[in-house]
């Protein structure tokens, strides 16, 4: 039994008349009329009584209709799901972020995405860079933001998606705590603290990345902690200053942060490889995530990139 068998049969069956079935079907009646006597002789009994005034089912054909029905039906949900993967409104995406991702703008995305595909789930995983950038390459994972715009690894595209501001972590006690900003010219000559390179690979350089575009090399001090955020900076008297984001600053409880004139921002950049963007749902992904709104305080990269250029 084939199933084109079944929808001559189903059409047959629902119209009661063979020419109208015929035109449903775009075939001719003689080539439909075969298919039906053909179904009949494989299953071994009539399926219609047939006159010349009138087409009935045999008690054979009322039993196979239920059956077609359910059938036909199966195979429509079928194709219509096998379609709906095709176009990307359900599939999987396996989302990797560096640390500094974590706090802020992975859920926003990861919730902005809910919202725009809800058929598709996102499998976040966090990641330091270099096992981001080699899962990348490896195929372990299908897309990734982290801060910094460095050139990414053959293969793999990559794409600002936002900037962050940065703040200015002070004691109270500073000579610069009670202005509104601060330009980093005038921390030149205070030490900075910053986290470690091995263990936060992706926000040193970032930071290293503003401070040399700025023209600085201020004095350094390696901060103790094993904290990104940095909230315990002030135990070390030689460090002066640190920088954050506002993503970073919610934890620290005695910090005075002071805002940057010009301002200065960290980039953030979506990276995904070039041989899976025509992908269904990672090309979704790229165009709710390009086109989405930022969080509070964020802005988008300069120039603005048009989202259309990106597969959807």
């Amino acid at each position: 039994m084939e199933l084109r068998q079944l929808q001559a049969f189903e059409a047959v069956a629902t119209d009661l008349h063979f020419g109208r079935a015929a035109k449903r079907l775009f075939t001719s009646q003689p080539a439909l009329s075969e298919q039906i006597r053909r179904l009949e002789r494989e299953l071994g009994t009539p399926l219609f009584h047939r006159t010349s005034r009138r087409v009935e089912l045999t008690p054979a054909g009322t039993e196979l209709l239920a059956r077609a029905r359910v059938i036909l039906a199966q195979v429509d949900d079928a194709a219509a799901a096998v379609r709906r993967f095709r176009d990307g409104a359900f599939g999987s995406v396996r989302f990797g972020v560096t640390p500094p991702v974590t706090p802020v703008l992975a859920p926003h995305l990861v919730a902005v995405l809910a919202e725009t595909s809800p058929g598709i789930a996102v499998d976040l995983v966090q990641m330091w860079l270099p096992d981001l950038h080699s899962a990348l390459v490896e195929g372990n994972i299908d897309v990734a933001v982290t801060p910094g715009a460095a050139q990414p690894p053959r293969g793999v595209q990559i794409h600002p998606l936002g900037r962050e501001p940065l703040l200015v972590g002070l004691r109270p006690s500073h000579r610069f705590a009670n202005r509104s900003y601060v330009a980093l010219d005038d921390l030149n000559g205070d030490v900075l603290g910053q986290t470690s390179e091995a263990l936060f690979p992706a926000w040193v350089q970032a930071q290293q990345a503003v401070l040399k575009a700025a023209g600085m090399r201020p004095p350094t001090a390696a901060l103790w902690a094993a904290d990104l955020s940095a909230t315990r900076w002030a135990d070390q008297p030689e460090v002066d200053w640190v920088l954050v984001t506002p993503s970073l600053a919610a934890p620290h409880q005695t910090t005075t942060f002071v805002s940057l004139s010009p301002p200065e921002y960290i980039v953030f950049s979506l990276l995904w490889p070039r041989d899976h963007e025509h992908d269904p749902s990672l090309a979704r992904f790229l165009k709710s995530t390009l086109a989405a709104e930022l969080p509070t305080g964020w802005v988008k990269p300069v120039p603005a990139d048009n989202p259309s250029r990106y597969p959807i």
